[in-house]
């Protein structure tokens, strides 16, 4: 077997209403006050009352930053971190998506270390302490509360990642109760980036590993058999529950074994035309798995059924065509947009999508098929 390397979180919790025990869980990391990073629309569902109620009356004192918005920029993550020295917070909790909890990681490694955050970005950049890290996700899709990525958006249309050990949170809780409100377009676009994520570190070219297939079977297991009902019973608690722990798997997986293709032909979808991440992933995904079928069909033709029981059995190429069409078909009932056309590009924008493709080189050294700039105009084509 060869040699691999697995890293990840330090402590789970899945347990329904484990939110609303926020000051053990932060008194347990050695702290006695917090910063909790959220974005406005968190806010105002309530959805941080619980923890916030139990901080206060456990005599935690509890400092809210709640100005994150989608694809977070360099401003956002340094007025929060400005916040979190001002206030003399021991430790950050992240709650919310995956922009929130990119955020809160960020904020821990500035608060924690005296390196500036330009000096941070790229592979294992960022040195130094942070300060304990608490991840809190409310949806099912980026898996961010065990990665240790976290990107930043520091142009009109360009990001930057920083990944590094020292993201890899301390604590993270799943608390199934916080997604049970959310809309099904929401709940079916998050769900599919879970998938994407479980799908790519299962077919990574480079870093795929036991612990990391394993992880990725699973997650597409308890993804698969659960995204239909939460979009149609958004209340069903143990689905929701089994999404979330989904989610997360892929998240474990994809930190050791990279994202590939459907990641960077997505990027420049969300950066340019402000498209939810997990929505632009799904907009290329089946055409991207058509693209790698000729290598990865065998890779594919493994999980297809564990994601999608009812694609049965048969030879190698029959079951990575139906785990294909299955893809497409759910895509079609979760009533999410499936042309780029939908979602506001026209034709002659294609190229720059591809120009812009090219440059996520970090994501496309994992493809297990190598990308061209005509191949990734033709997978847009395909895709418009």
């Amino acid at each position: 077997m060869d040699s691999f390397r697995f890293q990840t979180v330090g402590t789970i919790i899945s347990e329904p209403g484990a939110s609303a025990r926020m000051a053990e869980l932060v008194r347990e990391q050695g702290a006695s006050s917090v910063i909790l990073v959220t974005d406005p629309g968190i806010r105002g569902l309530g959805l941080i009352d619980g923890a916030v109620e139990n901080l206060k009356a456990e005599g935690v004192p509890c400092t809210i930053f709640d100005q994150v918005e989608a694809d977070p920029s360099e401003a956002t993550v340094l007025t929060a971190a400005a916040q979190a020295k001002a206030e003399k917070a021991e430790a950050v909790i992240g709650f919310g998506g995956g922009s929130s909890m990119d955020v809160a990681k960020l904020v821990a490694f500035l608060s924690g270390s005296d390196q500036p955050l330009a000096e941070a970005y790229g592979v294992d950049n960022a040195k130094g302490e942070r300060l304990p890290l608490i991840q809190v996700p409310t949806t099912a899709g980026t898996g961010s509360e065990v990665t240790q990525i976290a990107i930043v958006t520091t142009g009109e249309a360009t990001k930057m990642g920083v990944v590094s050990p020292i993201l890899f949170c301390d604590c993270a809780v799943l608390d199934a109760d916080l997604t049970l409100g959310l809309p099904p377009h929401v709940t079916a676009a998050t769900g599919i980036d879970a998938m994407v994520h479980a799908l790519e570190a299962y077919t990574s070219k480079i870093k795929k590993n036991p612990v990391s297939d394993a992880l990725a079977r699973e997650a597409l297991s308890l993804l698969g058999n659960n995204i239909r009902a939460v979009c149609t019973d958004g209340k069903d608690r143990a689905a929701r529950a089994n999404m979330l722990l989904g989610s997360m798997l892929a998240g474990m997986s994809f930190s050791n074994a990279p994202c590939a293709a459907v990641h960077a032909l997505a990027y420049p979808i969300g950066g340019h035309f402000h498209v939810a991440h997990g929505l632009s992933n799904s907009l290329v995904l089946p055409h991207v798995m058509r693209f790698n079928a000729p290598i990865a069909e065998q890779q594919y033709a493994e999980v297809a059924p564990i994601a999608f029981p009812k694609v049965g059995s048969g030879s190698s190429n029959e079951l990575t065509n139906r785990f294909i069409d299955s893809f497409e078909t759910l895509i079609e009932d979760l009533g999410i947009e499936k042309q780029l056309r939908q979602v506001g590009i026209s034709h002659n924008q294609l190229p720059m999508l591809a120009e812009e493709a090219m440059k996520q080189q970090r994501l496309l050294v994992n493809n297990p098929r190598e990308v061209t700039y005509d191949d990734a105009l033709e997978i847009y084509q395909q895709a418009f």
